[in-house]
């Protein structure tokens, strides 16, 4: 695809533009498919230290929304914890770790096991108005035509979108009947590919834009907030995506229609993200958890369809990580993340909201 006269002409005059990105955030699908690296198998003794760690937990009936890492330690397996989370933060974004055994657990112990996990890798974080720090992902019978439904509690494709926070952990308890499989695709390499194509429509992508928080509204907020899909700052490249979440925020007073050019970025973003030249595709399995740097990867999943069995319905937990060692964040993050500082930032407060771990 050439880059037309009038682009070339606009770059001329207003040239600077971050540089491309050339670290291994910026990775293309089909060349990670033909490896594993990305996997990380944990070993029976492992798997045996969490068991006891998180048996112990439950056994002194704390109050779970104030468990750290001391109150679990894990003797073996929390340095390699902070190796895989090194490679979340600093390497291709993703890792996929397998497999917890959860055929031999209750949902509860599942939870607590996670849980431990989790907290050796950063702060928990409030994912609703709930205060949920412990997420369920599953349909809730909803539809996303509803402007207060997140669309994780629906059944429906969820198209590629960022979470509000630095990292989002899924455990796998339940898998779908079909459908529901996992699509990761690096939003640094999405930027890299803008810029090589279309410089223009990238220039459109670091410039403010609404999004929807979906009537969960922080004391003294817009029903939206106002932050470039792209963001360059200290020498990284941080992307905040939810198409539409951004298409429905023009429902509200004072927001603007996208513009021509605002429609044609966005298009070209998604043209990216869905080519298979550049994603990957995987299907998590029960006991499997999926680590995931929003800075840098865009996530999406599969419609499904589901069992009848409650029991047997697609369930997945979710938790939204604060890692304090993540990276530098420019100061319009807060209007999102509350705060830039890592470690405590990312998650949804709203007045009255108050941390709970839901189990079931």
């Amino acid at each position: 695809m050439g880059i037309p006269n009038s682009v070339l002409d606009s770059l001329t005059t207003n040239p600077a533009l971050p540089p491309e990105v050339e670290d291994r955030s910026a990775w293309y699908g089909p060349k990670l498919a033909k490896c594993e690296d990305w996997i990380e198998r944990l070993s029976e003794d492992e798997i045996a230290e969490v068991e006891r760690a998180f048996r112990r937990l439950d056994a002194e009936r704390i109050d779970f929304t104030s468990v750290t890492a001391t109150d679990v330690p894990l003797p073996t397996l929390a340095s390699r914890l902070q190796r895989i989370l090194d490679e979340v933060l600093n390497g291709r974004g993703f890792v996929l770790i397998k497999s917890l055994p959860v055929e031999r657990w209750t949902r509860r112990e599942a939870a607590i096991a996670f849980l431990t996990i989790g907290v050796h890798l950063g702060d928990l974080r409030m994912q609703n108005a709930e205060g949920h720090l412990l997420g369920h992902v599953r349909d809730l019978g909803r539809s996303s035509d509803d402007p207060n439904t997140r669309i994780y509690q629906t059944r429906e494709r969820q198209t590629h979108h960022t979470d509000s926070c630095d990292v989002v952990g899924l455990l796998s308890w339940h898998a779908a009947k079909s459908g529901g499989l996992s699509n990761l695709v690096s939003s640094t390499t999405i930027f890299n590919e803008m810029r090589r194509r279309r410089p223009d429509l990238l220039r459109v992508l670091l410039e403010p834009i609404e999004t929807d928080r979906r009537g969960e509204v922080p004391e003294g907020c817009k029903p939206y907030f106002t932050i470039p899909v792209f963001n360059y700052h200290d020498g990284l490249v941080s992307a905040i995506y939810q198409r539409q979440y951004i298409e429905s925020a023009r429902r509200f007073p004072g927001v603007a229609p996208l513009s021509p050019l605002q429609i044609e970025a966005l298009d070209l973003l998604d043209e990216l993200a869905n080519d298979p030249k550049l994603n990957l595709m995987m299907e998590l399995q029960p006991g499997d958890i999926q680590l995931v740097h929003n800075h840098t990867i865009l996530h999406d999943r599969t419609a499904f369809d589901d069992y009848p069995e409650p029991e047997r319905k697609r369930h997945l937990l979710r938790l939204w990580l604060a890692p304090p060692g993540a990276r530098s964040l420019p100061e319009v993050y807060a209007e999102r993340f509350g705060s830039i500082t890592p470690g405590d930032r990312g998650g949804i407060v709203v007045a009255g909201s108050k941390a709970t771990i839901p189990f079931e």
